[in-house]
């Protein structure tokens, strides 16, 4: 078995892509302007990331609980939904297409540690979610991975691969069921 010395653990530099001040000023704007905005004020969400470097598109809805580590790795396209208690972990870079949509729950996690290391190296890598995804509920996306255009991934999958576009994925870890079909309706029947 390796060893893990945490005392051996070193931050990289620059890893965060902004000074202290700049990590700690976000952490408490987060907690106050940004969660305690009324839930209605998307415009108002939008500008404090913007002002913080983040790139957001226009008639993107944000809602006030969602947590965003470092909102200059951050782009989200036009029209994008972002639901209640997503977790945009964004060690890395997180891009998020126009039209999109990250449901409650979601956590989109960029980075992680090497546990092959003594020293519990950590890591970023970029998550790209395409235009007109839709992560359903409590979708975990792992480092690194890209989910194409178009692409469903269903209520609680896990997703550690890339998805192609234009399919609807399921599972732990999420693989493509079938094709998502525009001209398919679903709905309830009495």
């Amino acid at each position: 078995m390796k060893t893990q010395l945490l005392q051996k653990f070193e931050m990289p530099n620059g890893f965060r892509g902004r000074n202290k001040f700049i990590v700690q000023a976000w952490w408490v704007i987060q907690s106050s302007l940004f969660t305690l905005s009324p839930q209605f004020m998307y415009s108002w969400r939008s500008f404090l990331l913007r002002l913080f470097g983040a790139e957001i598109g226009k008639g993107v809805i944000i809602r006030p609980s969602v947590r965003i580590t470092y909102p200059w790795k951050l782009r989200i396209g036009d029209y994008s939904w972002i639901g209640d208690e997503v977790c945009l972990y964004t060690l890395g870079e997180i891009e998020i297409g126009s039209n999109t949509v990250i449901s409650q729950k979601c956590y989109i996690c960029t980075g992680s540690h090497e546990y092959t290391s003594e020293a519990f190296d950590i890591y970023a890598q970029k998550i790209t979610i395409k235009d007109q995804a839709w992560l359903a509920t409590d979708v975990f996306v792992a480092p690194g991975v890209s989910i194409g255009e178009g692409t469903v991934v269903g209520a609680r999958s896990s997703v550690f691969n890339d998805l192609p576009e234009g399919m609807i994925c399921i599972g732990n870890p999420a693989k493509p069921l079938r094709k998502r079909d525009s001209n398919e309706t679903r709905t309830k029947k009495p």
